[in-house]
């Protein structure tokens, strides 16, 4: 098994950061049973970075966290200074940029990586959280076992993922095992790691699905046939969570309102928006909560807009363009 690193703070960050908008700590908020957001503490630790945690809440209202995405409510949210960055996958790479070493993106898995975190994201994630969410599982994973909050919190999944279909519990059982089964081949030939002898954004995204199931031990107990997917995710787990320091949602918005600067932003030539436009920004799979507010920037990778709020004063929000749409908005409501 591979050695946890010693957690640090990184110098080569702090130069990243310096020179991005100004000195400012990573700030993650998140909850402790988020699936994604252990992707992105895992990636943290892989790096050895120092970083603040926000915990926030597991459901609606999240007052403090829509000060700064402006309607964003999934989990978690990334935020440097007053750049606030959304979905894992953008946050990942935002964290591989300003921390290169070790590549999220080694060479020897350069394009395949993507591919396979991406379906890790879209697919085996919506199998593995759903049926280890079932009667027998949820009760070792939701914070709160009493029967208010066990509804409140169906009924909040429920609307955050009413425009997904999701199969009968027998058919998502039937999925898992054949995902699981995938894993465990491309471990045959006793590689360490899913795309070779490195590890790459493919292993965090297929990990954080896997760690999931392991906080339910019925659901957990699933997982003993598959050895070699075993000792793989025991490697990624290793690598741990950095070095997190607690910090509350209120000062966390008050480094926002202080920060003055944000990223630098580009719009590319042939965008269909230019910069200054109004624009809502949402995601096209589930809590599709529009965002408006000015673009500032927009790649093929990424769109940034610009939003005001009374706390977070001005706030440069950030997210993927791969799983999220960006559409004209009356101008009217961009500050909203």
């Amino acid at each position: 098994m591979a050695a946890a690193p010693s957690p640090q703070t990184s110098p080569r960050l702090e130069g990243a950061l310096e020179g991005a908008a100004g000195r400012h700590d990573i700030v993650l908020h998140h909850y402790p049973s988020s699936p994604f957001a252990e992707k992105v503490r895992l990636v943290l630790g892989f790096k050895q970075l120092a970083w603040r945690s926000v915990t926030i809440p597991v459901m609606l209202p999240k007052p403090d966290v829509v000060a700064l995405t402006g309607g964003y409510r999934r989990t978690p949210v990334m935020q440097i200074g007053a750049d606030v960055y959304c979905d894992s996958a953008l946050i990942c790479r935002v964290l591989d940029r300003l921390a290169p070493e070790p590549p999220l993106w080694p060479p020897e898995a350069a394009g395949l990586a993507d591919i396979v975190a991406q379906w890790s994201d879209a697919m085996l994630f919506w199998v593995a959280v759903p049926f280890t969410m079932q009667p027998a599982g949820a009760v070792h994973v939701v914070p709160d076992r009493s029967p208010e909050f066990l509804n409140a919190f169906r009924a909040d999944r429920a609307a955050m993922t009413a425009s997904l279909r999701r199969p009968p519990l027998a058919d998502m059982r039937a999925q898992l095992f054949a995902y699981l089964e995938r894993i465990e081949r491309m471990l045959a030939d006793g590689r360490a790691y899913v795309l070779g002898s490195a590890p790459s954004i493919a292993d965090f995204a297929l990990a954080h699905p896997i760690w999931f199931m392991r906080l339910a031990p019925p659901i957990a107990a699933l997982l003993e046939p598959y050895r070699r997917l075993g000792g793989w995710v025991e490697r990624i787990l290793a690598f741990g969570h950095g070095a997190p320091g607690d910090l509350s949602s209120s000062e966390a918005i008050a480094i926002a309102a202080a920060a003055g600067a944000h990223a630098p932003t580009t719009v590319d030539a042939g965008e269909p928006f230019g910069p200054g436009a109004a624009v809502k920004v949402s995601a096209l799979d589930y809590a599709t909560d529009e965002v408006a507010g000015t673009l500032v920037g927009l790649t093929r990778d990424e769109v940034v807009i610009a939003r005001d709020d009374p706390r977070a004063g001005r706030v440069h929000v950030h997210f993927p363009r791969v799983g999220f749409q960006v559409k004209a908005a009356p101008s009217e409501e961009n500050q909203r």
